[in-house]
């Protein structure tokens, strides 16, 4: 049998109870009521200020760029998404990579001032796999600089940062709830903010910039959630502390058994993982390729993530050299974690790592 990350499912009575309400109003999207009700939710289980649903990830950040009228560069990171660095691009913007911390692998906030200029209108920080930033020092210089801050926080489903929400920072924060998300809406993404103004714009941009009115105030696109996402997120917002409760244990058995052959990520002492990912570092890359090797020999399959460094990618080159990325983007891959991994599947792939190590060239 394979071995790999698999999405969560929630019960199929469950879902199928609400798509038997989908179909008997026929209501599919257009802000529906299952859709209008996952936001009133999030909103409360995340206990932020305001939560719109959008079609994935990536349009969120598009819409985003758009609501606050950033212009010229962004400062962001190369260790992150390829979707990062993309929309940026795609809006007509430029990604201005910072290098990362090679411990936390969040941006560098000591390389961020030298790298604004005159064309600087924001700062686009990731909560690597769910890492919170140095939001204190991020937005001492966004302040100082008038600039704009949006937080990538795709991988921070329920994290938390000084006690209270990580989304609660930065003029705004998107997620992702891509199907490979501890929390997912099969595709999906949100955009949050404390901003009821700004809020309200991303409503409308969402929507192909109609108002309450139904009137086009402002130029939009088509980003809306629709019903059958909803319905899933429902679901699994429901069964939430079950998923995170499982994954805990599958990342505290990695853990426990990688700790002594392996690099990890160093955590910010203001917060807990949320067990979305289990990401370890080798020495070189020499020996990751080869604990891929033995581990696909095995039918285990692991991700490379995040590689390569986005700039490396080519059509993102330009925007600047990062040493500290591409040498953490070489050695690092993520781990399987999925509720059906069993203790033989996990004693299984942390022996093939250690073997792996541990065998001469």
């Amino acid at each position: 049998m394979a071995i790999y990350s698999k999405v969560y499912l929630p019960d199929k009575i469950k879902y199928k109870r609400y798509i038997d309400k989908i179909y008997k109003t026929s209501w599919i999207t257009n802000n529906g009521k299952l859709k209008i009700k996952l936001e009133k939710k999030l909103k409360e289980f995340l206990k932020v200020k305001n939560v719109i649903l959008v079609s994935n990830g990536t349009v969120a950040l598009q819409i985003l760029y758009r609501a606050l009228s950033l212009k010229g560069n962004v400062i962001t990171t190369p260790f992150s998404y390829v979707a990062t660095s993309n929309t940026l691009i795609w809006e007509g913007l430029s990604p201005n990579f910072v290098d990362i911390d090679k411990d936390t692998l969040n941006i560098d906030v000591t390389k961020i001032s030298s790298n604004i200029n005159n064309s600087t209108s924001a700062i686009l920080p990731v909560h690597v796999f769910g890492n919170p930033c140095d939001i204190e020092e991020i937005n001492k210089i966004a302040k100082k600089n008038k600039l704009k801050v949006i937080y990538d926080a795709s991988h921070c489903f329920n994290t938390n940062y000084k006690g209270k929400s990580i989304l609660s920072y930065g003029d705004a924060s998107i997620m992702s709830l891509h199907a490979t998300k501890i929390f997912h809406t099969i595709e999906g993404g949100a955009i949050i903010t404390n901003n009821n103004t700004l809020a309200k714009r991303i409503r409308m941009i969402s929507n192909f910039g109609k108002n309450d009115n139904d009137k086009y105030e402002i130029l939009g696109i088509n980003a809306k959630m629709n019903e059958f996402e909803a319905a899933m997120g429902l679901c699994n917002l429901h069964e939430f502390s079950k998923i995170k409760k499982f994954r805990k244990k599958i990342w505290n058995f990695y853990y426990l058994n990688l700790k002594n052959h392996f690099s990890f990520q160093i955590f910010s002492k203001h917060s807990i993982p949320n067990y979305s990912y289990f990401p370890i570092i080798f020495k070189t890359e020499k020996s990751l390729i080869k604990a891929i090797k033995l581990l696909n020999k095995n039918k285990v399959y692991v991700r490379r993530y995040f590689y390569p460094s986005l700039d490396k990618i080519f059509f993102s080159r330009k925007y600047g050299k990062c040493i500290n990325s591409n040498n953490i983007a070489k050695r690092i891959i993520c781990l399987p974690i999925s509720q059906e991994l069993n203790k033989n599947n996990l004693l299984k792939i942390t022996k093939i790592l250690i073997n792996s190590v541990e065998l001469k060239n």
